[in-house]
C-alpha cells in the first residue's frame, strides 16, 4: 500500500533551516523507532521503558536547556517541533515525553538553584530519571491550587508530605515527581511550595495505575504520600513560592501541547488520503467522489490553520524569558492555541473516521486510536471552559 506523506511546508508557514532539520530528524526517528511501538502501547497499555530512557543519549531530553548544563541549547519552538514529530508516529509516547521534558525537567531547570541543577539535571537529561508533575488531586481539577489538600510540614532539615495526586502522567514509571503541597494552610494558594520527590522515598507509593480511553501507552496514576520525608534541599525556590513555579512554566506547557494535536491530525490526514485512494466502492476509489474530496479539503484547511496558530504561539513563547509566562497576552494566546488545537482536532478526526467508515469504528485500527485521543486535550492541561475564561479575562481587562 502506498504512503502519502503530509507536506510539512505549508503555504503560509515556513520553518528556518535549523528548525526544519530538527523536525526532519525527529520525524525520521519517530517513524523508524516509535511508530512500531504504538499499537502494542495502546493494546496493552505497555510502557517502552528502555526506548524512552534511550532518548537522553540521542539528545531528546533538555532540548531548550543550555548546552553548558548538558542540554541541546535549542529553544521552545524546537521542543514543540519534536513533540509534533513524535506525535505523528506515536502520540502516547509524545505525551509522556512532553511531561518529562517540559513539565518536569523544564520547570526544574527554570526554578532550581545552581546546586539543585547540578544534582537533578544530569539524571533527567540522561534518562536515568523519568520525570512527572504532581499537581491535580482527587476532588480538585480546574481549581487545583485553591483546592489543594496535600500538605508539607517542616521538620528540621526535611518536609513531611501527606496527601495524594491523581491523573498523573508518567506517575507509574517516574523516578522523580515535581510535587506541589501546602506549606501554609491558612494562606490559600499563596501557601504552596514545590518539591522534587524521588519515588523511592519511603512514604511515596503509586496507589493505582489508571486505565484510559486514549493515550493508553502513556502511563497515568494516582499517587499517595504518607509521612513522606523529603529533604528541604529539594524544595524549588523559597517556601510558599510554589505558585511562582507553576506560573513560570504554565504557558510554555500549554504551547507544547498544541503540537501534539497537530501531529495527530497530520497523521490522520495521511491515513485518510491513503484510505481514500485505495478503498473502492461502486467500481472506483472513493477519492474520486466529490463529497470525499470536500472532506479532505476541509481537513487540510483545518490542519494548516492549526499549524499556523501553533507555530505563531510557539514563536512568541520562544521570545519570552522563563518566569514571564502566566499573565498578559501570552497567557491568553497559549490558552487559545491549545483550545483551538483541541477543538479542531475533533473536527479533523471526526471526518477522518467518517471517511474510513466501518474501519474507523474498529478499536484496533490506527485511525480509531487517534480518534480516542482527542478528548483528553479538551480536559487536560486546563479545560476548554477555563481556557475561554483566561482569554476573556485578557480581552476585558
Amino acid at each position: 500500500m502506498a504512503s502519502h506523506s503530509v507536506d510539512l511546508a505549508p503555504w503560509s508557514t515556513a520553518l528556518s533551516p535549523e528548525h526544519q532539520q530538527i523536525f526532519d530528524e525527529a520525524d525520521r526517528f519517530a517513524r523508524s523507532e516509535l511508530r512500531p511501538l504504538a499499537a502494542r502501547m495502546d493494546d496493552d497499555e505497555w510502557w517502552p521503558d528502555a526506548v524512552f530512557r534511550s532518548l537522553g543519549k540521542l539528545g531528546y531530553f533538555g532540548i531548550s536547556v543550555p548546552a553548558e548544563l548538558g542540554g541541546s541549547g535549542a529553544d521552545i519552538f524546537a521542543t514543540g517541533l519534536v513533540a509534533q514529530a513524535f506525535a505523528r508516529s506515536n502520540h502516547a509516547f509524545a505525551l509522556a515525553w512532553v511531561v518529562h521534558e517540559n513539565l518536569c525537567l523544564g520547570n526544574v531547570y527554570a526554578n532550581a538553584s545552581d546546586e539543585q541543577r547540578a544534582r537533578f539535571l544530569p539524571k533527567l537529561l540522561s534518562g536515568e530519571w523519568i520525570g512527572a508533575l504532581g499537581l491535580t488531586e482527587p476532588g480538585a481539577g480546574s481549581d487545583a491550587l485553591g483546592s489543594m489538600r496535600t500538605t508539607a510540614r517542616r521538620e528540621g532539615d526535611d518536609y513531611v508530605l501527606n496527601g495524594g495526586k491523581i491523573y498523573i502522567t508518567n506517575g507509574p514509571v517516574a523516578d522523580a515527581v515535581l510535587v506541589y503541597a501546602k506549606t501554609d494552610m491558612a494562606a490559600g494558594p499563596k501557601g504552596i511550595s514545590a518539591f522534587v520527590v524521588e519515588t523511592d522515598t519511603p512514604g511515596f507509593k503509586v496507589a493505582q495505575k489508571l486505565r484510559k480511553m486514549g493515550f493508553r501507552g502513556s502511563q497515568t496514576a494516582e499517587l499517595v504520600f504518607e509521612e513522606c520525608r523529603v529533604p528541604a534541599a529539594n524544595r524549588l525556590r523559597g517556601e510558599n513560592q510554589g505558585v511562582a513555579v507553576v506560573m513560570s512554566g504554565l504557558d510554555l506547557e500549554r504551547a507544547i501541547i498544541s503540537p501534539i494535536m497537530l501531529g495527530i491530525c497530520e497523521r490522520a490526514l495521511e491515513l485518510t488520503i491513503e484510505h481514500a485512494k485505495t478503498r473502492e466502492q461502486f467500481g472506483q476509489p472513493i477519492a474520486g467522489f466529490q463529497m470525499i474530496q470536500a472532506k479532505l479539503a476541509d481537513m487540510f484547511v483545518w490542519i494548516e490553520t492549526m499549524r499556523s496558530f501553533t507555530y505563531q504561539v510557539l514563536a512568541e513563547c520562544t521570545a519570552i524569558a522563563h518566569g514571564e509566562g502566566g499573565r498578559g497576552r501570552i497567557h491568553a494566546l497559549t490558552a487559545a492555541s491549545v483550545m483551538y488545537a483541541a477543538e479542531t482536532a475533533n473536527r479533523v478526526l471526526n471526518e477522518a473516521v467518517q471517511i474510513h467508515g466501518g474501519t474507523g469504528y474498529i478499536w484496533e485500527s490506527e485511525i480509531n486510536r487517534l480518534f480516542r485521543s482527542i478528548k483528553l486535550m479538551e480536559i487536560g492541561a486546563g479545560t476548554t471552559e477555563v481556557r475561554k475564561l483566561i482569554i476573556a479575562a485578557d480581552l476585558l481587562k
